[in-house]
């Protein structure tokens, strides 16, 4: 008997290719072990390929399962965006527009495009996902998001980056600490202090950033703390743990007992930018691209 691959086929194997274990597959499928592993047996022979080394032990994936796995991973995104887009048409709109960010995106560059989408394209909807630099990455590569907001130098082939918006750094020091902005002559005024940055697999890139505007005024920072969330660095701040350097526009919309020094003298400037998948075909993106990058 001959059969033909379905839709049903790829959604079975994606759930073992993620769980490796055929009964939690079978569980989040709301189907029978058996009937699974009939149907991934079946989606091997109509494809003559083994996609699974299976054992009592362990479920793994083989080098062509591995391959179908990332494969099928833009395959079902696209097609959850287009039921998602075909729904939203028929309710009127023009489509959805999924924007990544990182926190300080949305201190000004964010709102900016929000607004102007709303009162250039009405009926375009958007949602928002707070993410690390290379989850958005992944995210717009796997059609998972349009646009994201990123701090990184470069990005793979796929994407196209451009900056939208440069900021200067500043210092951030409790509330009650000996410099302030008159007697503040430079950052090797610092050099003693402990510093609370931003995680280095949060931000590479502005993290080295970081690094080198310490380096520049000849010594290298001593980092007692690490985190991904403004909000945390200012709290250690705060409570005399360190003192920290972020992008300027940060500070915006946060009431703490800390102070902030502008570091206005430096060469080195905190540039966001936005990511796009060059052929992402989400027909709603142009809008987005168009208004930043008249805005920028």
């Amino acid at each position: 008997m001959s059969y033909q691959l379905e839709l049903r086929h790829f959604r079975y194997f994606t759930a073992v290719a993620e769980e490796l274990h055929y009964r939690k597959a079978a569980e989040r499928l709301f189907i029978s072990q058996p009937g699974l592993s009939r149907q991934i047996k079946q989606m091997e022979e109509i494809l003559d390929a083994q996609l699974f080394i299976r054992s009592k032990k362990k479920v793994s994936l083989t080098p062509a399962g591995e391959y179908l796995k990332g494969e099928l991973q833009f395959i079902l995104n696209h097609l959850e965006l287009t039921q998602k887009q075909l729904k939203l048409i028929n309710q009127g709109s023009s489509g959805n527009l999924r924007i990544g960010f990182l926190g300080s995106a949305m201190q000004h560059v964010v709102p900016k495009l929000l607004v102007k989408l709303q009162e250039s394209h009405p009926n375009i909807k958007t949602s928002l996902d707070e993410l690390s630099n290379h989850a958005q990455v992944d995210a717009v590569l796997k059609d998972k998001l349009d646009l994201g907001f990123v701090r990184l130098a470069r990005v793979p082939k796929e994407l196209q980056i451009k900056p939208v918006f440069e900021d200067t750094f500043s210092v951030v020091l409790p509330k009650d600490h000996r410099l302030n902005r008159k007697s503040f002559k430079g950052m090797q005024e610092l050099k003693e202090e402990s510093f609370i940055l931003f995680s280095q697999d949060y931000s590479p890139h502005y993290f080295d950033k970081v690094m080198s505007i310490c380096e520049d005024a000849g010594f290298t920072p001593k980092v007692s703390h690490r985190s991904v969330h403004a909000q945390t660095i200012f709290t250690l701040v705060e409570n005399n743990l360190g003192v920290a350097i972020i992008p300027t526009s940060l500070q915006k919309g946060f009431d703490m007992d800390v102070k902030f020094i502008e570091l206005k003298r430096i060469k080195q400037r905190a540039q966001l930018s936005v990511i796009w998948k060059k052929d992402n075909r989400n027909p709603v993106l142009k809008h987005g691209v168009n208004l930043l990058l008249n805005e920028s």
